[in-house]
């Protein structure tokens, strides 16, 4: 059978390597958890986990082994599934699991690092860093590396090249789009967002601001410690709002794109073949319809049809987003970042509490519109401006 929005065929490995009633309860397990209902407060909760257990995981034995694991899954699920492999094996799928394996390897040594100088720290001796010369030479150390750097990538390239077909599809027909139809990978999590949040918010705004946030995280965050060397213990919040920002919100997002979304952009398992026809019932709902019309979509509530007026129809999204960038800032800066408020100052503060709630924002939306089909908090249609 020809998938034609791979550009392959799945004759060529029909049947999976190795099947067992096991495997396939294993498949169906994974596939079931891998829905974003379920997957992304599982991930989350591996994200805290992570962060409260870097000195124990990150341990050179208990690295190699949880590496170990991960690509005997990774890429052992080949053998059991013909459609997995599918995916995996797509040339331009390819630099996603470099991605993985180099996200990987980076967050262990920074991790890693953050354990031994934390770990020092506690018991009141020199960082390990403090015991290195890592003054270096420009001249030739410095040049020599790069060198030798360039040659190598320039090399990895070339047989890229050689060995991978370049994915390129047949010209644009807009009488038979692909399906799915797909940005290029590093641009899937900003398609993936498409899906929540109107298009000037998900391809403007949003990466606006991931821009803006990155100038003024130097400005924002004026803490000098951690300057020069790894570290946890002294800068708890500002590592882990960042690297939720870049893991969840990015490369999460990132692999729903690659692996999960399917024709018409529907969510699959791994190991679940890609159905065309697949249709799944599905109403989008405004925030507006669930206020107004409550009795009819929830059981309880008004019964009162939508109001005319825009403003008074899109009143409780209205009340709501001003409660979340007017109110909270406000009520956090009195309770739970009293001290940062005073440390920071009311400009410091103002920019790091919007980029925060509006990053917050996004797995908010996702979760609501997995839940309840919650389209848009305000739905403007008359000035196209929808949240």
């Amino acid at each position: 059978m020809h998938l034609p929005w791979l550009n392959i065929t799945l004759a060529a490995s029909p049947q999976p390597v190795f099947t067992s009633p096991a495997i396939e309860s294993f498949k169906a397990l994974v596939n079931r958890l891998s829905d974003p209902m379920i997957s992304l407060p599982i991930l989350t909760l591996l994200f805290v986990v992570m962060l409260v257990s870097y000195r124990w995981w990150t341990r050179p034995l208990v690295a190699a082994g949880l590496l170990g694991a991960f690509c005997f899954v990774y890429f052992g699920s080949i053998l059991i599934d013909p459609n997995y492999g599918l995916i995996i094996r797509k040339p331009d799928n390819v630099p996603i699991t470099m991605m993985l394996l180099g996200v990987g390897f980076c967050l262990w040594m920074a991790f890693r690092g953050a354990a031994l100088n934390d770990a020092a720290l506690s018991q009141g001796r020199p960082m390990p860093v403090e015991d290195k010369d890592d003054k270096t030479l420009v001249w030739p150390d410095l040049v020599y590396t790069e060198m030798i750097c360039l040659v190598l990538a320039s090399a990895i390239l070339v047989l890229w090249a050689v060995l991978l077909a370049a994915p390129l599809e047949s010209p644009a027909n807009p009488g038979g789009p692909p399906n799915p139809s797909k940005a290029p990978w590093y641009f899937l999590g900003l398609q993936e967002l498409l899906v929540y949040f109107d298009p000037w918010m998900a391809g403007v705004l949003l990466p606006g601001l991931i821009v803006v946030g990155l100038i003024a995280m130097p400005y924002i965050d004026v803490n000098p410690r951690g300057n020069g060397y790894y570290t946890l213990r002294q800068r708890p919040f500002a590592i882990a709002s960042w690297l939720f920002g870049f893991l969840i919100l990015w490369v999460v997002l990132i692999v729903y794109g690659t692996f999960l979304r399917g024709p018409n952009w529907y969510f699959f398992g791994p190991y679940q073949y890609w159905d065309a026809h697949l249709s799944l019932p599905g109403t989008n709902i405004n925030l507006s319809d669930y206020f107004w019309n409550g009795k009819k979509l929830l059981g309880f509530g008004l019964d009162h049809g939508l109001p005319g007026n825009m403003i008074v129809r899109e009143l409780p999204g209205l009340i709501f987003v001003a409660f979340w960038l007017v109110a909270l800032p406000v009520i956090l800066a009195r309770t739970v970042f009293r001290s940062m408020y005073q440390q920071m100052g009311l400009i410091r503060y103002a920019i790091m509490i919007m980029m925060l709630l509006i990053m917050a924002m996004v797995p908010l939306k996702m979760v609501l519109r997995w839940t309840l089909n919650l389209k848009y908090f305000i739905y403007l249609q008359e000035v196209n401006l929808n949240l």
